[in-house]
């Protein structure tokens, strides 16, 4: 599966207004939740129990919010670009202002890991996030992220 597939037009939300960490991962949640069929109280809570692991947030402004979900049949893919930065306990200390979610269902770790992998080293090309905190719509913000 590329990024193309895991990312589709829907998955991408620009200008939201998370205020703090959890409440901006339950507003991805009820965001995420209607476009996967999935409650979001499931997401919600999945994403937060990774959290309460560690914190996602891999620097240079940039999270990877991650986890398996049981009522998913396949993986998916979610862009997220806040309009405020939110602190989010990244390693580097500094606040967040995109954020790569990667839902998937349980059982296919490699899967999951390769999906994560991908999406991360876009993210962490200086040109790609520049470009991505450079644009003014969800399709501009697609555009960047899978280069074309």
């Amino acid at each position: 599966m590329t990024l193309d597939e895991l990312i589709k037009p829907a998955h991408v939300f620009a200008g939201l207004r998370g205020g703090d960490k959890p409440r901006l991962l339950q507003e991805i949640a009820a965001r995420i939740g209607p476009v996967l069929g999935v409650p979001a109280a499931a997401i919600a809570s999945a994403l937060a129990a990774r959290e309460a692991l560690g914190s996602t947030g891999i620097g240079e402004g940039i999270a990877v919010p991650h986890a398996q979900v049981p009522q998913l049949a396949l993986p998916a893919g979610f862009f997220v670009q806040l309009a405020r930065p939110v602190e989010f306990a990244a390693i580097d200390g500094r606040p967040v202002d995109l954020l790569y979610v990667l839902l998937s269902p349980p059982g296919d770790h490699a899967a999951h890991l390769a999906l994560l992998a991908a999406g991360t080293r876009r993210l962490r090309d200086r040109a790609v996030a520049a470009a991505i905190r450079a644009a003014g719509s969800p399709e501009a913000v697609r555009t960047a992220l899978l280069g074309g």
